[in-house]
């Protein structure tokens, strides 16, 4: 999936995302020194785009960024979608793990996330 979120100077910055889709929300784990996430703690608005050809999906949000101690069901469901990831293992220099809690405020196309 690709995130995109909004620097200081309200320019866009696009990148891919490893994501699961639980409940109508959108999780995201990233590392705290990453740019998505220092720009989300500033704005927390972002869009979310998944190509899919025949049903894709575009929808917009606001991030809610947990720390500390990370939900182990989305911990696991990251593990379980990418193959044994361990989406809540610090990674150098990215920083501690955090995870992107985004719901939708509006879809744009609903196609199929999973």
């Amino acid at each position: 999936m690709w995130l995109c979120t909004l620097r200081p100077d309200g320019s866009p910055h696009v990148t891919p995302v490893w994501f699961v889709y639980r409940d109508d929300v959108f999780w995201v784990s990233s590392g705290e020194n990453n740019v998505k996430v220092r720009n989300v703690d500033n704005d927390p608005r972002v869009s979310l785009a998944l190509e899919d050809g025949d049903a894709p999906v575009v929808a917009e949000g606001q991030v809610r960024v947990h720390r500390g101690a990370l939900r182990e069901d989305i911990l696991a469901a990251l593990a379980a979608k990418y193959d044994g990831w361990t989406a809540g293992e610090e990674i150098e220099p990215f920083g501690a793990r955090v995870l992107l809690e985004i719901p939708i405020r509006r879809w744009l196309l609903s196609g199929i996330a999973r």
